[in-house]
């Protein structure tokens, strides 16, 4: 047989070899994925005049492979919007004994906290302390361990730290 017959045969046969350990590779180790969709009541019970400000809070939180993002929507007791939070970065450690996943943000984009109602108080703290970790580190850390998983109902309670907010999750499949 033609020699560069030969070498191209053996070549082609290395390709297929080569994307097929691939194919399998990626099917039998997918990358670690997590979803949840939280939401949590907030009051605040500092307000001046005796009056409890009430909001609610849903977090978003997406992961896969080294990607991150949580978004933080916050709403007024009547529905209405009170602000948003979303912070993008990476999964800088996932602990599988407590299902904890520690974050490093690297973005954060604000809207809702130059409105001249008040904003929720947990609004303005993740705020504060982001805004403070992103300027003087270039990264804010964070965390979300689960403190009562439940996969047969696709169900977890949550606490996001530094905030120290426990949430109510669905978990997202």
């Amino acid at each position: 047989m033609n020699r560069k017959l030969l070498w191209g045969i053996n070549t082609f046969v290395l390709i297929i070899l080569i994307v097929s350990v691939t194919i399998s590779y990626r099917h039998l180790n997918p990358s670690q994925a997590l979803m949840m969709s939280c939401s949590s009541e907030l009051f605040d019970r500092n307000e001046l005049g005796g009056s409890i400000s009430r909001h609610y809070l849903l977090v978003d939180v997406f992961a896969k492979g080294k990607l991150a993002q949580l978004n933080y929507r916050y709403f007024n007791h009547d529905g209405s919007s009170a602000g948003n939070i979303m912070m993008k970065g990476n999964v800088s450690g996932v602990n599988a004994d407590p299902h904890k996943y520690s974050f490093s943000v690297k973005t954060k984009e604000e809207s809702g906290l130059d409105s001249e109602v008040k904003s929720p108080e947990h609004m303005r703290y993740l705020s504060y302390v982001s805004s403070f970790n992103l300027d003087n580190k270039g990264m804010h850390n964070l965390s979300v361990e689960m403190l009562d998983f439940n996969e047969l109902h696709d169900y977890a309670v949550v606490i996001f730290q530094p905030s120290n907010t426990v949430c109510g999750c669905r978990l997202v499949q």
